[in-house]
This record gives structure tokens, sequence and C-alpha cells, in this order.
């Protein structure tokens, strides 16, 4: 049997480095928290909706999702994407 090993010690030490890492991680990540965005390009909204650009632009067309335009930009809604999806649940 070795002397001086002390398994109890090497656990603890264990323990406490594994708390100092997981709450830096958490501080990291709170201190650099991103926004998210309400609204959505039509590239974006593709993305979210895992569909094409294509048919992001005939839901538009077909006035089937409502849009947001300012100047000649079109932004979709995150909350109408998400009524969107709820709505065509069967």
């Amino acid at each position: 049997m070795r002397t001086g090993f002390d398994i109890d010690a090497l656990f603890a030490d264990l323990v406490k480095r594994v708390a100092e890492e997981l709450r830096a991680e958490m501080e990291s990540t709170a201190t650099t928290a991103t926004v998210r965005p309400r609204l959505l390009t039509v590239d974006q909204a593709a993305t979210y909706l895992g569909r094409t650009k294509t048919s992001i632009q005939h839901l538009i067309s077909e006035r089937a999702i409502p849009v947001v335009r300012h100047d000649r930009r079109v932004f979709l809604d995150i909350r109408d994407l998400d009524g969107w999806i709820d709505a065509a649940k069967v």
C-alpha cells in the first residue's frame, strides 16, 4: 500500500477545480449573452423555418405570412412565424 496517497483529498481537489471551471464558464456566458432579433430577413426566416428562400417569398406573395416593410426591405416578425407554425399543426 502506498503511503502519502489520500484519495479523499484528491477527489476534493478535483471537485473544487471542476466547480471553478463551471463558475468561470457560467460567468463568461452570462456577460456575453446575445440578443435575439425579433425581425428576420427572408434568408433568416427561411433558415428559421427550415424552408428555402423561394418558398418564403411565395408565402409572402400569397400573404400567408405578414411582413414588415421598411423602405424596400422586407422583414418577418418571428412571432408571426411561430404563429404560422402553430396554425399549421394538426
